[in-house]
């Protein structure tokens, strides 16, 4: 199995920015720890981070033609208002998973609505990077019933 992990604007600044909110651990430490749960359930985990919306449509769109089984996605603010992800996800049919550290409904009311989320399989958020692995299991789990 084959999964591209998307992370969008100001998560590389994970462990730098908000630590209250984000926690300490810093985004380099989160990328190792989704890759060593990747590799515990035999999933091979490629991942991405963009602060640009285009260029993570253009990681989306590839994630099509390079065969993934999934695509688990932080967009960051562009959960907010992308509509371009949206279409980018819907257009890829490809099971997605969007996943936020934070839990975004008890933070600042623009931040409740996603317009990404109904693009994907489900909406995880509020568990840190478990959250990856969560997103991770349930991929997996939507592979197998089809």
């Amino acid at each position: 199995m084959k999964i591209l992990v998307i992370n969008g604007p100001n998560l590389n600044m994970v462990g730098i920015r908000e630590k209250g909110i984000y926690g300490t651990r810093d985004f380099q430490d989160i990328c190792n720890y989704i890759k060593k749960e990747g590799q515990k359930r035999n999933i091979d985990i490629d991942l991405y981070q963009s602060n640009i919306e285009g260029e993570i449509i253009n990681e989306i769109h590839k994630a099509y033609y390079e065969k993934y089984d999934g695509i688990i996605i932080n967009p960051g603010a562009f959960t907010h208002y992308s509509y371009a992800i949206f279409d980018a996800i819907k257009a890829v049919n490809i099971n997605t998973v969007e996943v936020h550290l934070s839990n975004i409904h008890a933070r600042e009311e623009f931040r409740h609505k996603s317009v990404i989320a109904p693009a994907c399989i489900g909406q995880i958020c509020g568990f840190k990077e478990f959250g990856y692995v969560m997103a991770m299991e349930a991929i997996v789990r939507m592979k197998s019933e089809e």
